[in-house]
């Protein structure tokens, strides 16, 4: 499945002056995840096999430029049943650059969705994507409607994190 989208994320202390935000705007609760994503040493951009725990596994291959504010990316995306296998195949083959741990809660708006993340050895942070899994919307749209919310929640700019949690633990690892 290809998709595209917009999405920013920032850094919260706490959850809840922006969760009662969001829930001013009658969103759809899609509960709470608990989410191993295992990045792999790819070629070009990211390779991650992301586990939720208990319900399914995705295969995501996607290029995404770290900069601030909202920002494209372009992805791929298999699902397929939960299997330790591939997992195996690709750790011999590719190696492990590293592993994310979070709980994310889940919220949805049409097609944007809503995570609030606290994730091991990094903190919260609160990302929201405006996604097109339907080539119905343009790369305007999702960028308005992405901004939309980053404005609606008011986030400052020192807030915002241009890299992904997987690049964050790996400067984290660096550091030490």
């Amino acid at each position: 499945m290809k998709i595209k989208n917009f999405e920013f994320k920032a850094r919260v202390q706490e959850f809840e002056k922006y969760e009662n935000l969001l829930l001013k705007l009658n969103p759809v609760d899609y509960g709470i995840d608990h989410q191993i994503d295992t990045y792999f040493n790819a070629k070009k951009g990211r390779l991650k096999l992301r586990e939720i725990i208990g319900k399914e596994s995705k295969l995501i291959d996607y290029n995404r430029e770290n900069v601030h504010g909202s920002k494209k990316s372009d992805i791929l995306l298999y699902k397929h049943e939960m299997n330790d296998t591939l997992k195996h195949i690709l750790s011999n083959q590719m190696g492990v650059k590293v592993i994310v741990d979070k709980k994310r809660k889940i919220y949805g708006i049409e097609n944007v969705k809503f995570h609030f993340d606290t994730v091991q050895d990094l903190g919260t942070f609160i990302e929201v994507e405006a996604i097109d899994e339907t080539e119905s919307f343009t790369l305007e749209q999702l960028k308005k409607q992405c901004d939309f919310y980053y404005d609606y929640f008011g986030i400052e700019q020192q807030q915002v994190e241009k890299l992904s949690y997987s690049d964050l633990l790996n400067c984290k690892v660096e550091k030490l």
